[in-house]
């Protein structure tokens, strides 16, 4: 690859922390790799172990659930950062920190509290995140937050790329430790994106199958599908059709990093850039598909959606979620005290702090928590399946 190595983040040039700490031996790490431990043992982190990533409070053990999910993108995002000459420890933080600002139920979650704080600025996961990390994770004793680097944040706010009308939540976190939010973020940024995608496109196919919402013969009329398909067949002549699901799915991810690195190494030789500056000025993307796969992408993207993410099942299943969500929301909005405690002890008295704080209680809440405690202060609920 021809990444100039000023073009890697360096954590010996971080721009630092919004907060100066005292040095400290907790052992040989550099900047950004105490980001990324730092963000492993935050409670906002478990608690990703119980939230939805495509199928919500699932009873199968072997369905993937936002924190396993975070795992696999950062596989992924290593190897990818590794093959390019990027540092791999800030990529590393970013893909397992990228999902920290959903609240219970995946999208369907994330659309009741964007309609229930409406009149307060709305809400969306990204922008949580980073309220998560620099305000309401609080394992220190002198400030909020994990007192993250600034490109870990400038990643976060900015990994799917500049962003021109913030919401609230994103531009409290850039008044206090501004992010350069119209300019392309690090390279690294870039590379957790699109691990992303490559992790879900792949792994919600395997989900789908082992569920039983998609079959193997709808996701063959995708050609980024069969063609795989096709690969793995040619491999293994001889091998029952099941036992080549995992190699499917294996062999695409494969393709996909590929065609990644070839047409990144081509874009940077192209765009000329020579240190970090010039990736933030680029006006680009440098991280990405060529143009074949990213319209491959697209189509499988597009098969996803109509039949495995808006199935009947799964959509009966989302508009229960955001009936939980809303009404957790409206009861606690009516009767605060029913917070546990220490968030009824910080309630604002003001809007539109004072329903935000609440929105951020209830964002924080895994699955089953919010099920449970619907029950407590709303009463008894029905679940469909796919609970």
């Amino acid at each position: 690859m021809t990444v100039p190595r000023a073009c890697a983040s360096d954590p010996a040039r971080s721009r630092g922390r919004l907060h100066l700490e005292i040095a400290t031996e907790r052992g040989p790490r550099d900047a950004f790799q105490r980001d990324r431990d730092r963000i492993v043992h935050s409670i906002s982190f478990r608690r990703l172990r119980h939230k939805t990533q495509v199928f919500m409070a699932p009873d199968g053990d072997h369905f993937r659930v936002r924190l396993t999910h975070s795992i696999e993108v950062a596989q992924i995002g290593r190897v990818i950062a590794r093959a390019l000459g990027l540092n791999e420890d800030l990529t590393e933080a970013l893909c397992l920190a990228h999902d920290i600002g959903h609240p219970p139920f995946g999208h369907a979650g994330e659309d009741a509290l964007k309609a229930a704080l409406a009149e307060q600025g709305g809400f969306d996961h990204n922008g949580h995140t980073l309220r998560a990390l620099t305000e309401i994770e609080r394992p220190y004793p002198l400030w909020n937050g994990l007192n993250l680097t600034w490109e870990t944040l400038e990643g976060l706010a900015k990994h799917n790329g500049p962003v021109g009308q913030p919401g609230w939540a994103l531009a409290q976190a850039e008044a206090e430790l501004t992010m350069d939010l119209s300019c392309w973020p690090s390279l690294e940024a870039q590379v957790a994106a699109i691990a992303d995608d490559i992790a879900y496109d792949n792994h919600d196919i395997d989900d789908g199958l082992r569920a039983g919402l998609l079959t193997l013969d709808q996701l063959l009329a995708v050609p980024i599908v069969q063609k795989s398909w096709d690969a793995a067949r040619a491999r293994y002549p001889k091998v029952e059709p099941n036992r080549l699901l995992g190699e499917l799915v294996r062999g695409q991810i494969g393709a996909m990093v590929n065609d990644l690195l070839v047409e990144t190494d081509r874009r940077i030789a192209v765009s000329g850039v020579g240190d970090i500056a010039d990736v933030r000025g680029a006006g680009r993307a440098l991280v990405g598909f060529s143009d074949e796969v990213r319209e491959a992408e697209r189509d499988l993207k597009r098969f996803m959606y109509a039949n495995l993410y808006h199935h009947p099942r799964q959509v009966a299943a989302a508009a229960a979620a955001h009936n939980v969500v809303a009404g957790l929301f409206a009861a606690y909005r009516a009767s605060p005290d029913a917070l546990p405690p220490a968030w009824r002890a910080r309630l604002p008295g003001d809007e539109p702090w004072r329903s935000r704080h609440i929105a951020d209680f209830i964002a924080g809440m895994t699955d089953r928590y919010a099920v449970t405690r619907y029950r407590e202060v709303v009463g008894p609920i029905d679940l469909p399946e796919g609970f």
